[in-house]
């Protein structure tokens, strides 16, 4: 059997980086982020083996050799890497430390979620470009959830030109509220079923945008809880890093249509959901129903779960949003502008998008837990001149850390520059409340018992029985 080109590496040296919708996009941006950002952090022992995952063979391997080209002109022309290496600087050396691979998985197919999972926890992960020989996964260090769908169809100009008169350039382009969402598709349960009889009863419908972005994560980082977990408080925790929207208010999510079929926007209802799910998963008043999600007879001697952190790329210019090329074009413009006049969320690129999601998925542990960053929505920022960094984003319902602040304390805010609480805040944004910080951990309740109903449901119906 051929060894893995880490064999040689100890157990301390590996990180293991899966990250899903991975193939085009912010996805690709942070693949891409992750490499560089651990090439210059990490001691020159250490390997780094990225799983980016797409929905095809044939994406999987455009991706490998697309984050397999970056990592060679980074080797090459980044002058800070040779300067930690010293004058006998061989790049060669820097790109035998990265080891990219993929899996396929369709986050609307809870069959394919599953398959997936039993890949990474009990096969091999191949690599589609045949380089690397097929490996196992000892475990993973941290899962990026980022595939998604928007579910847009286009703009309402009249409302836009609405908003922009009485709003502003800014507050327009960061908190739209003129987009246009297509009808919600519902997944053909039949097809879910693979066309069979449901084992117990037939389970809910799903939605394709709700499943895409929410709750095909669910269940995936429920399966993968084996390679996530760890038997030891001395080890460092696995990370769940959820993806988010810099606009994802209360008014976006309506439990009476909790997966956006009837009347609710689905994307926006969709990173709601996420941002509750996230923020509230250990707290105590939501630990009954969230506890058995983290529960498998597979980590029974593993009692160490992951750590769920939230983050968001910013305004980035991606194809997720219909736009022709004329269009695309000065909207692209337009967010630059916007950049320069102030905003601090608007990132523009990918690689810059990518910024809050590789600084979770990296950061030293010690570093995180000082600044509760679980109970945290970083997003991507950027200030006029392009320098990027992780900054705290207002929570509806949540402020910025779960805590009541009045004015006086925002303002006492220790940051500096673009990255202070007052700066990129939404026009509506007001003091927290106890009345609301207290609706907020409700309503993360109401969403971890809603999803576990989903979960077993859905299990119950393709006859899944932990082992």
């Amino acid at each position: 059997m051929t060894s893995p080109p880490w064999a040689g590496a100890s157990n301390d040296d590996l990180y293991t980086v899966l990250i899903t919708g991975a193939n085009s996009g912010v996805g690709l941006g942070i693949g891409q982020r992750i490499i560089d950002e651990f090439l210059y952090s990490r001691p020159p022992s250490s390997h780094l083996i990225l799983i980016p995952t797409t929905r095809s063979k044939n994406k999987s391997c455009e991706t490998v050799l697309s984050l397999r080209r970056h990592l060679e002109k980074t080797a090459n022309t980044s002058e800070r890497i040779k300067s930690r290496a010293g004058a006998n600087y061989d790049p060669q050396t820097v790109i035998a430390r990265v080891h990219v691979l993929s899996v396929q998985v369709d986050l609307c197919d809870l069959r394919s979620i599953h398959a997936v999972a039993d890949q990474l926890i009990n096969g091999k992960v191949t690599d589609p470009t045949d380089v690397i020989p097929e490996v196992s996964i000892p475990r993973l260090d941290a899962v990026l959830f980022n595939a998604g769908l928007g579910g847009w169809e286009g703009l309402d100009w009249l409302k836009f030109g609405r908003q922009f008169l009485r709003r502003g350039l800014i507050q327009s382009t960061t908190f739209p509220s003129f987009k246009k969402a297509l009808p919600a598709a519902v997944l053909d349960t039949q097809k879910l079923l693979s066309g069979e009889e449901p084992k117990s009863g037939p389970p809910p419908k799903l939605a394709e945008v709700f499943c895409a972005n929410t709750f095909g994560h669910y269940v995936l980082a429920h399966e993968l809880l084996p390679l996530l977990s760890r038997a030891n408080a001395s080890e460092t925790p696995g990370r769940v890093v959820w993806t988010s929207s810099i606009d994802a208010g209360h008014e976006h999510l309506d439990f009476d249509d909790f997966q956006a079929t009837k009347y609710m926007a689905p994307y926006e209802s969709s990173k709601r959901i996420t941002d509750l799910l996230s923020l509230t998963a250990d707290l105590p008043s939501v630990q009954d129903v969230s506890a058995p999600y983290f529960t498998s007879p597979s980590t029974a001697d593993k009692p160490i779960r992951p750590r769920f952190y939230l983050s968001h790329p910013g305004i980035v210019c991606t194809p997720m949003f219909p736009l022709n090329w004329f269009l695309f074009f000065w909207y692209w413009v337009v967010m630059y502008i916007t950049r320069v006049c102030g905003s601090p969320w608007h990132t523009v690129s990918v690689y810059a998008g990518a910024c809050a999601t590789s600084w979770l998925a990296l950061a030293d542990q010690t570093e995180l837990d000082a600044l509760d960053a679980q109970h945290i929505k970083w997003g991507s920022s950027a200030s006029r001149t392009g320098h990027t960094a992780p900054k705290k984003s207002e929570v509806d319902g949540w402020g910025w850390e779960g805590r009541i602040e009045d004015e006086e304390a925002i303002k006492r805010d220790d940051a500096t520059g673009h990255l202070r609480k007052s700066k990129g805040r939404k026009y509506d944004a007001t003091t927290l409340t106890e009345e609301q910080r207290a609706r907020f951990e409700n309503d993360g309740r109401r969403c971890w018992t809603e999803l576990e109903k989903l979960r077993t449901a859905w299990e119950a119906a393709l006859g899944r029985k932990k082992t």
